[in-house]
């Protein structure tokens, strides 16, 4: 009987959710949220975007990125703050974003790996039905790169290697989230 109980305490404490954001760049996502005590969550998300656009664009990646988070009022409602780890495999090129970021993306290709650490900051609105709430989180950080560079993004030509340092964001988020019972 214990044993039930305990996954039914445990249930009730588990968010399943989905990053619209993400969902915008055809990246297939998802994310799991643990509660560790009154104050305290543990989320782990994941994206992966294998497609290959019209004209050879591509934003190609896996990425996974734990987050430890420290809710001000009580888990899972309300402002909280954390720290994030971001690991990503990315092969991108061919794409033009807005506000000149990234202007090289245009008409080069990059291929390689990246890890960052950043701190995040979050809010929760809950929903009338207490099953769901939609979050939103941004997070900013340090990252390091180690990537190969190609002429474009269709030919193949590899120009180099490099290594980079960045301050970058680390995470943006939208999300759609359920609460298990």
């Amino acid at each position: 009987m214990f044993f039930i109980n305990l996954l039914t305490a445990q249930a009730q404490n588990i968010a399943i959710k989905t990053n619209a954001l993400y969902w915008a760049t055809s990246t297939i996502n998802a994310a799991a949220e643990f509660r560790l005590s009154d104050k305290w969550t543990m989320d782990v998300s994941a994206g992966w975007n294998p497609f290959t656009y019209s004209d050879n664009k591509k934003l190609k990646h896996v990425a996974i990125q734990p987050e430890a988070r420290y809710w001000l009022c009580s888990t899972f409602a309300g402002h909280f703050v954390g720290a994030n780890l971001l690991y990503s495999h990315y092969n991108a090129g061919g794409v033009k974003f807005p506000f000149g970021i990234f202007p090289e993306l245009e008409n080069s290709r990059f291929q390689g790996d990246l890890g960052a650490i950043g701190i995040v900051y979050g809010y929760s609105w809950m929903l009338p039905n207490k099953r769901w709430s939609i979050e939103g989180v941004i997070g900013l950080g340090y990252g390091i790169t180690h990537y190969s560079k190609y002429a474009c993004s269709i030919c193949g030509s590899k120009l180099g290697e490099e290594t980079k340092s960045l301050f970058m964001p680390t995470k943006l988020a939208l999300s759609v989230v359920y609460y298990l019972k």
